[in-house]
This record gives structure tokens, sequence and C-alpha cells, in this order.
């Protein structure tokens, strides 16, 4: 009989921990920018560009990072329930070739490369009631030799509509479509005269 009862005691506490904590986690969240907009160029590129985005081996995971920049700027966290589809860097190549008509570096002949370099790509909090995302780096344009033609500084910081990880998900998409426009408009002034002819 007292066997019985060690067994049954032994089962009511499995159960109480299965039950517990990790019972009662939220499912993880997978994130990416969602659905395309429309391409933004108004006709089909006559000389084909060729894109490539790059960002420090830190950035290259699924996670979705945040600073809390009123306790210590320094440190970057991670969201523990909430996860990229894919890492940032190749989320954010796929989508600038999409909006903006670019070729994959290296299996086309083109004529000019666009190097996107990310150094910042965070949901970054100034409180605990204001957050924004952020998007820092620079974009290179590089002509067929691989020289360097003209460069474009990026500061994009978007508001957060709220203070957790879908806030931060949709501030950093909107810096991404900025980050569009942006090259877009940089490309028709000094970027695409040096990538004619």
């Amino acid at each position: 009989m007292r066997w019985l009862a060690t067994f049954l005691t032994c089962c009511l506490l499995a159960a109480c921990f299965t039950s517990g904590k990790r019972g009662g986690d939220s499912p993880l969240a997978i994130y990416d920018f969602g659905t395309a907009p429309a391409s933004l160029l108004a006709a089909p590129r006559k000389q084909p560009m060729a894109l490539e985005v790059r960002a420090p081996l830190w950035f290259d995971t699924q996670g979705i990072d945040y600073r809390l920049a009123h306790i210590d700027a320094g440190r970057l966290r991670e969201y523990a329930r909430a996860r990229w589809a894919g890492p940032p860097a190749q989320m954010m190549q796929q989508r600038l070739m999409q909006q903006l008509g670019y070729s994959m570096a290296g299996q086309s002949q083109t004529r000019c490369l666009v190097r996107v370099e990310i150094t910042e790509f965070s949901h970054v909090f100034a409180s605990p009631e204001n957050s924004k995302g952020l998007l820092q780096g620079r974009a290179v344009l590089l002509d067929r030799a691989r020289r360097q033609v003209a460069e474009l500084d990026l500061q994009i910081e978007k508001s957060a509509p709220s203070q957790d990880a879908r806030g931060g998900v949709s501030a950093l998409t909107a810096a991404v479509e900025q980050l569009a426009a942006n090259l877009l408009a940089w490309e028709k002034g000094q970027g695409a005269s040096l990538c004619s002819g």
C-alpha cells in the first residue's frame, strides 16, 4: 500500500511541474516584414543593379533585439518568446530586391552594386512608455570594378505603436520600408548617373 501512495505522490508532483511555468507559456511568435508592398519602381530598370546586405555576426541570428537605453544602452537583449522568420539581413535583402528590382549580387552581369551595411537594427526604449525601431548603417555604390563611387549614411527611426515585441517588429518593418524609399531617392540622384552608360 505504501508503494501505491508513493507512486501517486510522484505522479501528482510530475503533473504540477508539467502544468507549471512551461505549460503556461505563450507559443513562440515568429515575425517577418509582412506581405511585400508594390514595387517602388515606375518602370523596369534599363541597367540591372545588384544588391548585397551585410550585417555584423552578432546580428546574424533570428532573435529580435532590443535595448533599454534608459537603463543600459550598451546592453543588447533579445525577446524571449519572439523570433524573426530568418536573419534580418537576409529578410531585408529579399524585401529590397522585391521593391527596388535589384538582382542578387554575383548572379547576373550588373554595372553597379549597392551594398547596404547594417550596424544597428533593434527596438530601442527611451523609457518604459516610449520606444522606436532603429536602423543604422550606410549604403555604398560600387562600380563595375567594385570601386566605391557614392555613399549614403543611414539613420532611420520609427516610433513603435506598443512597447513589446509586436510593436518593435512593426517599427522595424516601417524602418525597412523607409530604407527602400531612401535608397530609391538616392539612386535617382547621384547613384543613377554614376551607373549609367
